[in-house]
């Protein structure tokens, strides 16, 4: 028999203290407790202190912003108020934009040229009732400006709610909805403008006032778009309720907007400090004995040649001038828009992609957009009429540029003089209308306005997608056209000038 080997016993464990193994496993478990606290904590102050850093950048952010909005004495007078509602109503319409992008307000390219110029009639819809409908509304209550303002921003919080349920069900009444949003955008930008008079410092001028506004738009802008990119990535109902949230603190601001908004200033038109309120106004609004209130109104029924012949009886020189040229950044930016969308698809510029090009001149538009707003606030000399002279000859000049030297050089050339034009002839024009129409018409004058300029981009983006495809007929065209609305605003500037002014008649004993 073989001899068995004895049980072999495992080596004890030495026990520190003689503890019992409960006792050494809750140790074990209090030094992982430990060291994940320790991490809880390391990893709670890293936070911490990036939400102390985010925290500060927005806090010296708004705090610069602030410093900015209330300068020049506007905190006192109450612009600072408005310029930091429009900073919130921009951040709106950007987050519905973003939403919208892809949907309504994409403009159909790739279709056929008469379906896109179907779509550009259609952008006119809202605009039919601008003129005769939203503006003399809004000069019956201009004795409650803060409350017509903060209508129109109630009204694109609740068509934004409304479009974040269409918009997820794709209903067919998406289209209409959005329009309605934009009339009512329109109608916000109507009653802004017609309110800034009344919230000017001493010593500020009105461009730089408008400039002001169209700068805090350019950071409410980033804002809206900041907030809504990530949220559309999710599902775009989600950027439209963000936008409601947005519209519905817009009209609070608005109501709080000072009380002065809603006084009724004298009815002669302001001017900058050293000009005279009649300074460039040769010919009277109306003659006198008739009421310059039904005369304007009788020009802003339906957009026809017959109404716009009767509004240029009856406005200004200066305004008649102003808008006869803004007319032609219009048609240059209708123009640009489709054209080179068209063009890029048909002959791309060599060794660049069509969707790159656009990119390229959306971008410039930009920075010319934004230089025309750096450029108006800083506005002090030059008055807004030698400003809006100015400005064509630099179109005519880019335009004339892109039809002989076509090339990638010119496609920015023309995309910043594009955005500088539209924007810096813009506040010029808004300028002369708040320096030159009585109070009491005022918000039917730019409803007008508003209405001509649209109807301008759209003749140029008729014209866009109705030329032949070519870089040097295209240009060589709208260059034409910027030519033809340059010699007619000279013509209303040198009439207005010739024509005598009406003097009343001294009262005979």
């Amino acid at each position: 028999m073989s001899e068995q080997a004895p049980p072999t016993t495992p080596a004890p464990v030495p026990e520190e203290s003689g503890a019992p193994r409960s006792a050494r496993a809750a140790r074990g478990i209090r030094a992982v407790g430990r060291g994940v606290s320790t991490s809880a904590k390391v990893t709670g102050r890293g936070a911490a202190a990036t939400a102390r850093l985010l925290g500060r950048g927005t806090r010296g952010g708004t705090n610069r912003f602030r410093t900015f909005a209330a300068s020049g004495g506007a905190d006192e007078s109450g612009l600072a108020r408005l310029t930091e509602m429009h900073v919130v109503q921009v951040a709106g319409d950007a987050a519905l934009t973003v939403a919208l992008a892809g949907t309504v307000f994409a403009m159909p390219t790739g279709q056929a040229r008469g379906q896109v110029a179907l779509f550009l009639l259609t952008t006119m819809a809202p605009f039919a009732l601008l003129a005769p409908l939203i503006g003399p509304v809004l000069d019956r209550f201009r004795h409650g400006r803060r409350w017509a303002i903060g209508t129109t921003l109630a009204l694109r919080a609740f068509l934004a709610w409304v479009l974040a349920g269409l918009v997820a069900g794709h209903s067919e009444w998406l289209f209409p909805t959005a329009l309605g949003s934009l009339m009512a955008s329109k109608a916000y930008a109507v009653a802004r403008a017609a309110a800034v008079p009344r919230l000017m410092p001493a010593g500020f001028s009105l461009v730089s006032a408008n400039s002001r506004l169209s700068i805090a738009g350019l950071v409410g802008m980033a804002l809206g778009g900041a907030v809504a990119g990530p949220l559309a990535r999710i599902g775009p109902q989600w950027s439209l309720r963000a936008a409601f949230v947005i519209y519905v603190a817009a009209t609070v601001l608005a109501i709080r907007l000072p009380a002065r908004v809603d006084s009724e200033p004298l009815d002669a038109p302001s001017a900058p400090p050293g000009v005279s309120p009649s300074a460039d106004v040769t010919q009277p609004i109306s003659s006198p004995g008739s009421d310059t209130g039904s005369a304007i109104g009788s020009a802003t029924g339906p957009v026809t040649g017959r109404r716009l012949r009767s509004l240029a009886a009856v406005l200004p020189t200066s305004v008649r001038f102003a808008l006869s040229a803004c007319t032609g950044a219009r048609v240059l930016s209708g123009f640009l828009t489709l054209f080179l969308a068209f063009l890029m698809r048909v002959h791309p510029l060599p060794g660049w992609r069509g969707p790159v090009v656009l990119g390229i001149a959306v971008a410039s538009a930009g920075l010319g957009n934004a230089a025309g707003s750096l450029v108006g606030n800083r506005l002090r000399g030059p008055r807004p009429e030698r400003v809006a002279a100015v400005l064509p000859l630099l179109a005519i000049a880019s335009t004339v540029a892109a039809a002989m030297f076509w090339s990638i050089w010119t496609v920015i050339l023309v995309g910043v003089v594009t955005g500088l034009f539209g924007q810096l002839g813009k506040l010029c024009l808004d300028a002369l209308i708040q320096r030159d129409v009585p109070e009491r018409v005022r918000a039917r004058v730019f409803s007008v306005t508003e209405t001509v300029l649209q109807l301008a981009w759209v003749i140029g983006g008729g014209v866009g997608i109705a030329v032949p495809m070519r870089a040097d007929v295209g240009f060589g065209l709208v260059a034409a056209l910027l030519t033809i609305t340059l010699a007619v605003a000279l013509r209303l500037r040198w009439t207005g000038r010739s024509r005598p002014t009406r003097e009343p008649r001294p009262a005979t004993s």
